[in-house]
């Protein structure tokens, strides 16, 4: 039977370097691939993406995943042996319902659009879009209808990035989290005038963000033999090894938080992949767990530590000398409060902690109502627009800015959106955990260590990396497989009850 699971471990790693493969072009079209070189990209990731598909879809793998089954039962649950044959018997039985050519199709539609989205983005014209849009919500359609008839067909959808996660658990987690912003915000928008975010703007040349960032993201582990980190229009992340990770970001000579919070929370990205065990690399177990679980290590480390004060009391002498005629003479206790500014904003990966779920409810919202057909598309920046007032209070001045601001809508990455504010709730829960575990963690962030914080996140959660379920993940890390608002709340309402003299 050994024999049987070595041949299963062969096939998988051959899959998954071909997948990798696709990830490392896509990195390559997104930071630099020159764009005359699309419509090509489109189909080689089109032809990776079906020969990927096949192999994993064969009757053949069917059989060895049938044999193997007493096998695993053979074995302890947390074993890496039994977890891949387990997983891998999921991904089997939801890709083998999947044809080869519609795997296909959706590649070279995301790789398409994706382009496209660039150019309407640039031009800040949806209708330049728009065609490529109703592509992926065909294609999406035509997928759902792969799987048995769901309580709600975005529930097939959210499922491909929060494993058994369902829209009305979410809607019922959103409502909770509504309930304790709404009030929250508004109390500190009558408080609004005692903070302000002047500091962060100005000159700040990019060469010089560059190497500020660069010198950031190496305390948290970053390391240069197996890192990159490069700028593109939407920031991102993508590991195409454990010990090759690449992180984006992007730079405005007149703002400096983008660059710099937007590397903290990409690197949060990196060191999830990268601190997964060695002995599952080159099998499907070796990413995160869920994106919710992802995108609660991108804002811890961009928040809950890159917001802190006792960060900034290590970094921010630093940040002084790199740039001394912006930051001279600010305080440091100023410059705090400027990067924990709390005010609606257009752009959601520049949004303050407080403000930024709306953007997400926003989004989930929208796109739940186009699969099921509630929103003519073409009325897709109207509906955007009227929202956005509704929530944020603000009026969309035009595309770039509202509807095209975000790249997900044309890689198809319906029902991920979610899994942003699914993440900030999940990074309070794990953070009381470390907190518990370290006591004197912020003593450390004075003295510029954050090796501690990682090398405990990677002992107790990234080495599992997508061994177990999203719940049994949680489960591992805080005791408690459900999310729960509460901790996050909590967080949100003493940091920012301080900041703004709040009762």
């Amino acid at each position: 039977m050994e024999e049987k699971f070595l041949e299963l471990k062969s096939r998988l790693k051959e899959i998954a370097d071909l997948n990798k493969a696709a990830g490392l072009l896509g990195w390559d079209q997104r930071v630099m691939m020159p764009p005359a070189g699309a419509a090509v990209r489109a189909e080689v990731l089109a032809t990776l993406g079906k020969i990927a598909h096949e192999k994993f879809t064969s009757d053949e793998m069917g059989k060895l995943l049938g044999v193997l089954r007493s096998y695993e039962e053979s074995l302890p649950y947390e074993s890496d042996e039994a977890s891949l044959i387990r997983v891998a018997r999921r991904d089997y039985e939801k890709s083998v319902r999947v044809p080869a050519s519609l795997r296909a199709e959706m590649s070279r539609a995301s790789s398409q659009a994706q382009q496209v989205w660039v150019e309407a983005r640039q031009k800040a014209d949806f209708n330049h879009f728009l065609p490529m849009l109703e592509r992926q919500i065909e294609l999406r359609h035509r997928y759902i209808e792969c799987f048995p008839p769901a309580e709600d067909p975005y529930d097939v959808l959210l499922d491909d990035y929060e494993r058994d996660m369902r829209f009305n658990e979410v809607q019922g987690t959103f409502e909770q989290l509504k309930e304790g912003l709404v009030p929250l915000i508004q109390s500190i928008q009558e408080n609004a005038d005692r903070v302000s975010d002047a500091p962060l703007h100005g000159h700040f040349p990019v060469e010089q963000q560059k190497a500020f960032c660069l010198e950031v993201v190496k305390h948290f582990g970053f390391d240069p033999n197996s890192w990159r980190l490069d700028s593109t229009v939407h920031p991102f992340a993508s590991s195409i090894a454990t010990q090759d990770i690449r992180i984006t970001t992007r730079y405005f000579e007149d703002f400096i938080s983008p660059a710099l919070f937007g590397s903290m929370h990409e690197c949060g990205h990196g060191l999830y992949e990268n601190g997964v065990s060695p002995s599952l690399e080159r099998t499907l177990l070796a990413r995160g767990a869920s994106s919710g679980l992802h995108e609660s290590q991108s804002r811890m480390w961009e928040n809950l530590v890159g917001r802190s004060f006792p960060f900034w009391k290590y970094f921010y002498p630093r940040l002084q000398q790199t740039f001394p005629q912006q930051f001279a003479e600010v305080r440091l206790e100023e410059f705090y409060r400027a990067i924990n500014k709390v005010q609606p904003s257009f752009i959601r990966v520049e949004a303050d902690e407080a403000t930024y779920n709306l953007h997400i409810i926003l989004r989930f919202e929208i796109e739940w109502q186009m699969i099921r057909g509630e929103i003519a598309l073409k009325h897709l920046p109207e509906v955007w627009n009227n929202r956005f007032q509704e929530y944020l209070g603000l009026s969309i001045p035009n595309d770039r800015l509202g509807v095209l601001q975000d790249i997900h809508w044309s890689m198809g990455l319906i029902g991920y959106f979610p899994t942003y504010s699914l993440g900030n709730i999940v990074s309070c829960q794990i953070w009381e955990k470390v907190l518990e575990a370290i006591p004197d963690l912020y003593e450390q962030f004075e003295r510029g260590q954050f090796l501690p914080l990682r090398e405990w996140l990677r002992e107790n959660f990234h080495r599992y990396g997508r061994k177990f379920t999203p719940k049994e993940t949680l489960q591992k890390v805080t005791g408690k497989a459900e999310i729960d608002v509460e901790p996050y709340l909590r967080y949100l309402k003493t940091k920012f009850s301080e900041i703004y003299g709040l009762n």
